[in-house]
């Protein structure tokens, strides 16, 4: 059976191309627009964060996850979110000792599946960096401050994707002032 007729039979793996084919589309045009590739890089996980924000009213519509007692449970709903959106199953693995801090890493990016850098962005386009985001923004969305970078990347040689998490601090209820 050729390729193209086992896409036709499977919808998932349609839109999953797509999605990566308009991703690297999205990058190239971000690329274009701003000269810096640092700029790219920030605007890539600012697109990331407001991605995470929306996404976890789906996922806990969705999966029904349950409460987050730590950062164990966290890792574990980051790994759930992966599977369903991204149809990987990232290891969670490298943890601090004070159990602060872990990696997301992937065998394989969906969202480089299609890519070849320009030896000119190769060293510092951090090409998922919306992946960073989306962590940074579903967190938040359920109280937890994190930071999240990348480690490693296969776009650059290296054998995985390797994503960094860290908890920085809980965040506590705001009620907007005036409406107490």
């Amino acid at each position: 059976m050729s390729r193209q007729s086992m896409r036709a039979n499977d919808p998932k793996k349609v839109s999953g191309e797509l999605f990566t084919l308009t991703y690297g589309s999205l990058v190239a045009q971000l690329l274009k627009d701003y000269e810096n590739v640092d700029d790219v890089n920030r605007q890539l996980e600012r697109m990331g964060y407001n991605i995470g924000m929306r996404l976890i009213e789906d996922f806990l519509a969705r999966a029904h996850p349950g409460r987050c007692y730590d950062l164990r449970d966290t890792a574990d709903k980051i790994q759930q979110a992966f599977k369903l959106y991204l149809g990987v199953t990232p290891n969670i693995s490298s943890w601090s000792p004070s159990g602060d801090e872990f990696s997301v890493v992937m065998d394989t990016n969906p969202l480089a599946e299609f890519v070849e850098l320009p030896e000119q962005y190769c060293t510092n386009l951090r090409y998922s960096n919306v992946l960073a985001g989306v962590i940074r923004g579903a967190c938040e969305m359920v109280q937890l401050e994190v930071i999240a970078w990348f480690i490693a990347d296969q776009l650059k040689g290296d054998n995985v994707t390797e994503i960094r998490v860290k908890f920085v601090k809980r965040l506590e209820d705001a009620i907007p002032a005036g409406e107490d």
